[in-house]
């Protein structure tokens, strides 16, 4: 039976091979675009993804072999050595980077996919494969977003990984949402718990708007969000602004629009 840690390592794969077959075919001019990130060129989403997978490989590493976790002086060296690079180094590197990465998680056994346990150094308790990996593919599917709506406006998150990311995001990250989540962006007197409903694939979920930002049992009767999971996916992560908004996306009822919940997932 598959678990969420096998449904997100093959998601990474997908997400990877999908974005490597693109970037392999983009030309000098096409590392300098303004990518969907609102401050950074194709070749600097793909710095951060490249340093990204060597920081997170370093990490899953030391989980392996009983080490320390790589500290912040690590960290900040790979990446100083990234933004250094060039943006075509910054491509090709990433597609390495990237494949390490992915490999790694595919290379661990079903033992270790269900006991592993990996120290973050943001997090207060070790996660296991399933967060860790998720963590990853949240980073790994906006960014290959940002990469391909700078040539397609219309790009969408692959609904499959759109779909492991929905139940992550319920599951497992579900410190997440209150982390990229801003409650106080909007008036407190339309605090309230939304009825959330996703389509390919079909999901019901409460997510309150309060004090704080979380999930919650799905109510009944009350304001329903309506959407693709991609589109929740980018809205949680800020990348839902209303030129990339399917005609799908609809609220409905008298408390929060839309555009609220913009605001309370401007996007990190």
């Amino acid at each position: 039976m598959s678990t969420l840690a096998d449904r997100t390592i093959a998601a990474l794969r997908t997400t990877h091979d999908e974005l490597a077959a693109f970037v392999r075919g983009l030309d000098a001019a096409d590392l300098d675009r303004q990518s969907g990130a609102s401050e950074w060129t194709v070749a600097q989403v793909l710095s951060h993804l490249g340093s990204g997978a060597e920081i997170g490989l370093a990490t899953l590493r030391a989980a392996l072999g009983g080490q320390e976790t790589p500290g912040q002086d690590f960290n900040h060296g790979v990446w100083d050595r990234w933004n250094a690079k060039d943006p075509e180094a910054q491509a090709k590197d990433f597609l390495v980077a990237d494949a390490e990465i992915v490999s790694a998680f595919e290379g661990l056994d079903a033992d270790a996919r269900e006991r592993l346990r990996v120290r973050l150094g943001f997090l207060p308790a070790p996660g296991d494969v399933a967060l860790v990996a998720g963590m990853r593919l949240n980073e790994a599917a906006l960014h290959s977003w940002d990469v391909m709506v700078a040539f397609d406006p219309a790009a969408i998150v692959a609904p499959d990984t759109a779909g492991v990311l929905t139940d992550l995001y319920s599951g497992p990250l579900d410190f997440m949402v209150g982390f990229m989540g801003r409650p106080d962006a909007i008036d407190p007197r339309l605090a309230t718990t939304l009825r959330v409903e996703t389509s390919d694939p079909e999901r019901v979920l409460g997510l309150t708007l309060g004090e704080t930002v979380g999930f919650s049992e799905a109510p009944e009767p009350a304001d329903v969000l309506s959407l693709p999971a991609e589109a929740w996916v980018r809205l949680l992560g800020g990348r839902l602004a209303p030129e990339h908004t399917p005609p799908s996306v609809s609220v409905t009822g008298d408390g929060v629009s839309l555009d609220d919940l913009r605001r309370v997932f401007p996007g990190i």
